[in-house]
């Protein structure tokens, strides 16, 4: 099903919460439904935006500020390459995480200046917003156990090395997102439900969102 405007949807929370599976049913569900659909995430979705993911995650530990210059040059790379073009096909674009991570980690987990944050995201973007953002949430600490059962080797990947603290940090931020644009952020609580629990409320509230988006 090929929409008239394209339709922006993503997906957030802190590690561990079960984004990527989420993303890739959501798609699925969709696509069955007969929608255009477009997989993406970041940092990555383009050759330059991915190469700047592996160094993110692999290469020396840039400091904060760097840190933020380079998810944003990645984000950039994305808007410009991937996510504008295929809205303006008229595609629902999905993307694993987008400019709420960057105030949630760089700017609560590693505590920059929100409003430099933001100024960095608007230029990167050119002002683009998702037209709705599903916040993914389980206990920092219940993340933590996650994590560290899927890897027990800490420190493998550099996130997830910062430790529950910075974890919390990330957590209590993107609430704080989430209470600041509720008609955005759709919560969904992740604790004690199945996987194809939390793909059903999130299909349902997407279809919901679809359907206000061409009523618009």
């Amino acid at each position: 099903m090929q929409r008239g405007k394209g339709y922006f949807i993503s997906l957030e929370g802190i590690d561990g919460t079960g984004k990527t599976t989420q993303a890739k049913l959501l798609v699925e569900n969709l696509q069955n439904l007969g929608f255009s659909v477009l997989l993406t995430r970041e940092p990555g979705g383009t050759t330059l935006s991915e190469k700047i993911r592996a160094m993110l995650l692999k290469e020396e530990k840039p400091v904060p500020l760097a840190e933020l210059l380079l998810y944003t040059a990645a984000r950039a790379q994305h808007v410009a390459k991937v996510i504008r073009p295929s809205l303006q096909e008229g595609t629902v674009v999905v993307c694993e995480r987008f400019s709420d991570s960057t105030l949630a980690y760089q700017g609560y987990g590693s505590q920059l200046n929100p409003v430099l944050i933001q100024e960095v995201n608007r230029i990167a973007t050119g002002g683009l917003v998702p037209d709705c953002t599903f916040l993914l949430v389980l206990e920092a600490k219940e993340v933590w156990d996650r994590i560290r059962r899927r890897d027990p080797v800490t420190g493998r990947d550099r996130m997830e090395a910062k430790g529950v603290d910075f974890l919390e940090r990330v957590h209590r931020g993107y609430l704080e997102l989430a209470k600041a644009s509720p008609e955005r952020i759709v919560t969904i609580r992740c604790g004690r439900k199945t996987a194809a629990e939390i793909q059903e409320l999130l299909l349902t509230c997407c279809l919901k969102k679809l359907e206000e988006g061409d009523e618009g």
